[in-house]
């Protein structure tokens, strides 16, 4: 049996669970799932828009997969191409690893460990970048 999930919330915090947008009310609350759920913090969700770069680009599907195990298959095309052309062009050792991983996690269906790990690409691509954060929150920012 999985461990419960505990889910400690801000008032007004939004989230999905299997699918469906839940908001926190006016206080701070915590929620214990007792079994296996999709859910996903408001900060960690990333429109169809905001998927702007190769690390984003990899991530939208991720979290799609993740959300929708109806249309995963779409999803996963989309997620292989992405996967591909961005370690098509790293040489980072440490990044490539990660790639891999992800891919690994995708492949067991653990998609949300990929995302999580996904987050590192992001990070990476915005240090090497420049970019200032845009969609998704990573590393130690607070939403």
């Amino acid at each position: 049996m999985p461990m419960p999930l505990k889910l400690s919330l801000k008032p007004g915090e939004k989230f999905v669970l299997n699918g469906a947008v839940v908001q926190n009310g006016d206080r701070r609350t915590t929620l214990v799932l007792q079994n296996k759920a999709s859910v996903l913090r408001e900060k960690d969700i990333m429109q169809a828009d905001e998927a702007t770069s190769p690390a984003r680009r990899i991530y939208f599907p991720v979290m799609m997969m993740y959300l929708d195990e109806a249309g995963i298959e779409t999803y996963y095309d989309e997620f292989a191409r992405r996967m591909t052309e961005f370690m098509g062009v790293i040489r980072n050792p440490t990044i490539q690893s990660i790639c891999v991983q992800v891919s690994r996690h995708v492949l067991a269906r653990e998609q949300y460990k990929a995302l999580m790990l996904c987050r590192k690409l992001i990070d990476y691509e915005d240090e090497r970048l420049g970019n200032v954060p845009s969609g998704i929150q990573t590393g130690g920012a607070t939403g």
